[in-house]
């Protein structure tokens, strides 16, 4: 594959994906990557900052999706529907994916700091979830508890996602989480 072809980016994310699940991803180095890809290292440091960057993508970007969806809810709508608006526009980007989220969170879960990268994310969305909630005129504890519950139910969606066999409705399952939330609830 030569240097010139197109979607660098995407050349290297499934290198590097390749080699993580072969060597493991602390035996793989950015220039295994890069050559595996049949490009440089100077490239590879063009696209990611480093090879974690590969696995975790753009933190602003993923979040956007959800917070934007809290956002454009309908001004009478209640915290917990803002909430869910981000969660099904979220989950809508995940359409078409699931072979490669598969792969991705065997990575991750054979390896503790990128477990804890994992975390470490999943509260940051935490964070965002409920900021975008306070921009909408949600009370701090009340945003706070909205999306401690939202980032929980996404990630046990994601869970059941990821562990099925075959692509199901990551949209459907986010909301039958939250409606097991609610009852729970109730």
């Amino acid at each position: 594959m030569g240097r010139w072809e197109p979607d660098a980016r995407g050349r290297l994310a499934q290198a590097a994906l390749e080699l993580f699940l072969e060597r493991g991803y602390d035996a793989t180095t950015v220039a295994d990557i890069a050559a595996r890809a049949g490009l440089t290292e100077r490239t590879f440091f063009r696209q990611f900052s480093d090879k974690r960057e590969v696995l975790f993508g753009d933190p602003a970007a993923y979040f956007a999706t959800f917070t934007d969806a809290i956002a454009s809810a309908p001004a009478a709508a209640k915290p917990l529907e803002a909430l869910s608006a981000g969660l099904d526009a979220a989950t809508a980007a995940f359409a078409g994916m699931h072979p490669y989220a598969r792969l991705r969170q065997s990575v991750i879960d054979a390896n503790a700091p990128l477990r804890e990268r994992e975390q470490i994310k999943r509260a940051h969305l935490v964070d965002e979830l409920s900021e975008a909630l306070r921009r909408r005129g949600v009370a701090e504890s009340t945003a706070r508890l909205t999306a401690e519950l939202g980032a929980v139910a996404f990630h046990l969606a994601f869970q059941r996602w990821v562990q099925a066999e075959e692509e199901l409705d990551l949209t459907a399952l986010t909301r039958e989480v939250l409606a097991e939330l609610r009852a729970a609830a109730a």
